[in-house]
């Protein structure tokens, strides 16, 4: 397999630069150290972020425990979060890499990918049990139809609906399973008094200014996920089809009939859950896990309100039952191809990373040492680092080197039968769930003109929301988006998409 082996020229300035972020990085220095024979890496040199003050040093016994569990050396170089992209790009214009860096897919990491500064993982990864991915998200991480990092795993399904199960109860229905059944559900939640105390003060569905709920429920109609295909197999936006605009005019009849709240357009979405906190709302469409948040806040206003919420994945319409994912990951771990020169050497970093995905290395990156960091009771975890922050800061940012594949096996605490419910419909959506064919083609067009033909469109379909627009005027809208630049965005997708598809081939 032939690779790239170039570097980028780097001023003194940015070197500078990258000198000064160092500070709050646990470094012993790059050590790119081969065996004796010159034919294996002793010590691998991992670049993560951090998120706490201190994280783990070298000689933390968790990481001499995964050292002995991988047999090979660690050496950690944790750079702050906040910091993390320019350090990221520092590094990538000093031409010196360690061997694992995490990085995501900004501009800078697919023009190294470009460069070849990365491996193509593409034909290992199925070699190893724990490197194993789920294939839209092999979709989503790869870049002109290869892939050259390992993801670290998100819950594809994760996408959800929150609910008042009790006002379910107390309204007489069920939960909703069709688009007809959840509109039903929403105006009972407005008109029938669902909290039983006499007043017109209760309303559907909370929604903000955030407009992931508006891009879910558009599935549910049969909407593509962004980019769907037309009758030849084009691509094409999601906005220029029937199903979107059948979506659009029931979320403008939903908002005409006072079943949503009248300042969603506005509205903060750090405030979002607080009408459901509030006891004013019965709904929200957000990903599965905000049950948990939902009920600990709720419950700690309201003791009585324990046990009110539950959780569903989605509702069918007549293109049967489907849901939007997730991206599936967040950022990745790429190789480098100048600290990892050879094929046999890929093969061993492949292998240290395979073994950091066991249940073991899970373990100790996400609880510590068994009896030292965490005890099992009766198959219940019990953290032995609450009050103690040393101990916790041995292990604590590890969590950044792990990629939770093919899933997660690590303990967890004990879980509530909400919690429980919110894992088994992230689940289950993973069999429902509608990719974006287009999410893994980089567009120089968008990049350059992105942010603008977004906002055309979201102005436009909030406005056609609250009726400040009509069926030509969203007409008029699409006609500017295209002149914007929209269409030669459109054909340049195709173009990539046909590419792309070549390269698998």
């Amino acid at each position: 397999m032939k690779k790239k082996n170039t570097k980028t020229k780097v001023s003194l300035s940015l070197l500078s630069a990258g000198m000064l972020l160092l500070v709050g990085c646990s470094e012993e220095g790059s050590s790119g150290n081969n065996g004796e024979d010159g034919s294996a890496i002793e010590t691998i040199d991992i670049m993560t972020m951090s998120y706490t003050p201190e994280p783990p040093q070298n000689d933390s016994p968790v990481i001499k425990e995964l050292e002995e569990l991988t047999g090979k050396k660690m050496n950690m170089l944790f750079v702050p979060s906040t910091t993390y992209g320019d350090r990221f790009n520092v590094t990538l214009a000093s031409g010196s890499l360690p061997h694992v860096m995490l990085g995501d897919k900004s501009p800078s990491y697919i023009s190294a990918v470009r460069d070849g500064a990365f491996w193509d993982l593409t034909d290992y990864l199925d070699d190893y049990e724990n490197l194993k991915i789920n294939d839209i998200v092999k979709e989503n991480v790869s870049i002109e139809g290869r892939i050259y990092g390992i993801p670290r795993a998100r819950p594809l399904g994760r996408n959800a609906v929150v609910i008042r199960k009790d006002w379910l109860e107390n309204v007489g229905m069920d939960m909703p399973e069709t688009i007809d059944d959840f509109y039903d559900v929403l105006k009972a939640f407005t008109e029938d008094d669902p909290d039983g105390n006499g007043e017109n003060d209760t309303y559907g569905m909370a929604i903000s200014e955030h407009e992931e709920p508006w891009n879910i429920m558009q599935t549910w109609f049969g909407a593509p996920n962004k980019w769907g295909f037309d009758d030849n197999g084009e691509l094409i936006p999601d906005f220029t089809t029937d199903e979107y605009r059948e979506a659009l005019e029931w979320f403008n009849q939903i908002y005409d009939e006072g079943l949503i709240n009248e300042d969603f357009a506005i509205m903060d979405p750090t405030q979002w859950t607080n009408p459901m906190i509030n006891e004013e709302v019965g709904i929200i469409v957000d990903v599965a896990d905000t049950a948990g948040r939902l009920h600990k806040a709720m419950v700690d206003k309201d003791p009585e309100l324990d046990d009110v919420l539950d959780v569903f994945g989605a509702v069918s319409g007549d293109h049967g039952l489907v849901t939007k994912p997730t991206t599936g990951y967040h950022s990745v771990f790429s190789i480098s191809t100048t600290s990892v020169k050879s094929e046999e050497e890929l093969k061993e970093v492949l292998a240290f990373l395979n073994d950091l995905n066991s249940e073991e290395a899970q373990n100790l990156t996400i609880n510590g040492i068994e009896g030292v960091h965490y005890e099992l009771e009766n198959g219940e975890l019990n953290d032995l680092t609450v009050d103690d922050e040393k101990s916790r800061n041995e292990f604590q940012d590890l969590n950044q080197i792990q990629m939770y594949l093919p899933e997660e096996k690590f303990h967890k605490p004990e879980q509530t039968d909400l919690a429980i419910r919110s894992q088994e419909v992230m689940i289950e959506n993973e069999d429902i769930v509608l990719p974006d064919p287009a999410y893994p083609l980089v567009s120089k067009i968008y990049a350059q003109r992105g942010q603008q033909l977004d906002n055309i469109i979201g102005d436009a379909r909030i406005k056609y929301i609250i009726g400040e627009l009509d069926d030509a005027g969203f007409e008029d809208a699409i006609d500017t988006w295209m002149s914007s630049g929209g269409e030669d965005y459109v054909k340049e997708i195709n173009e990539l998409y046909k590419e792309a598809q070549s390269v698998k081939e």
